[in-house]
């Protein structure tokens, strides 16, 4: 693992910090233009259960990942999470589809759990066996996967074989000590960014209902979950405190910390050497565990 490629990492985020006084408008141009990467397979627009999207890897056969995208519930859409999806489906051999939720101030909560719930049961009304079914999200799409999970459970819909979780954004109380302690670690984030995205998702909702913060929720019964977070984020304490609340509720939790990452590292498979040995740990993650639920 290389210091170099971490430290040039860390500059290159510093060098563009994110401005909490920018309109939702340009966050949204700089976001696409900066999280839309090259795909090793080529996307196709699908539909699932009303909500657009893309697909990867149609004829894979060994399950289906739905993916659903970061952005602090503002930005971002299903072409920026499909480099991730790409990395995790094509490593797992998944067929994927990554997920155009609606997006705040627009539509603010619950319109996004909304989305992902329905198409989470598209996939099942489609034919998708839960047991070769998995999902996974970065950041708020983190946050919004766990969300999804919770309203699947609620309306009394099958849990899928797994969930991978890169930086999860649980808590929009925006209580947790490393928002705090880590803050010049962080080379993209501070409180004041996460409360420009909290305050246009949120509108008059409580930050603390665990649909929206789910590091408050009650995870009993959820899929395996494997979180992967860098130590060098605000946002860690999110996913410590969800690795421990899964846990409590006897979930099958895996989380990795990677020493001296930044938020949603993954991101930066094929110039950060960690980066791509956390997308081979998902992959292998994701392909034990469809094949543990279809053993059972």
């Amino acid at each position: 693992m290389s210091k170099k490629q971490r430290d040039a990492l860390d500059a290159a985020i510093r060098a563009y910090p994110f401005d909490p006084t920018v309109s939702v408008e340009e966050a949204r141009a700089g976001f696409e233009e900066g999280q839309t990467l090259p795909l090793s397979s080529e996307a196709r627009p699908v539909t699932i259960g009303g909500i657009s999207g893309l697909e990867l890897y149609p004829d894979a056969t060994e399950g289906t990942l739905l993916y659903i995208h970061g952005g602090g519930y503002v930005v971002g859409s299903a072409r920026t999470g499909a480099s991730l999806a790409d990395g995790l489906a094509g490593r797992a051999g998944l067929r994927a589809v990554s997920i155009d939720y609606r997006l705040a101030p627009e539509a603010p909560y619950p319109a996004a759990v909304e989305d992902g719930l329905a198409a989470y049961r598209g996939l099942l009304d489609a034919g998708v066996e839960p047991e070769r079914l998995v999902l996974a999200g970065d950041s708020a799409g983190g946050g919004l996967t766990m969300a999804t999970l919770l309203a699947a459970r609620s309306a009394g819909l099958p849990q899928p074989a797994a969930a991978v979780l890169f930086s999860p954004w649980t808590d929009l109380t925006l209580s947790g000590a490393t928002i705090e302690t880590k803050v010049d670690a962080d080379p993209l984030f501070d409180r004041a960014a996460l409360e420009w995205f909290a305050g246009r998702y949120l509108g008059s909702a409580d930050p603390a209902d665990p649909l929206i913060s789910p590091a408050f929720a009650d995870l009993a019964g959820l899929p395996p979950l494997l979180i992967q977070v860098g130590s060098h984020e605000v946002l860690l304490d999110d996913s410590v405190r969800l690795a421990a609340r899964a846990a409590e509720a006897d979930v099958e939790v895996i989380l990795e910390v990677g020493a001296e990452l930044p938020h949603v590292f993954q991101n930066q498979a094929g110039s950060l050497d960690e980066a791509d040995a956390a997308l081979d740990r998902a992959s292998r993650f994701l392909t034990e565990r469809l094949a543990g639920a279809l053993a059972r």
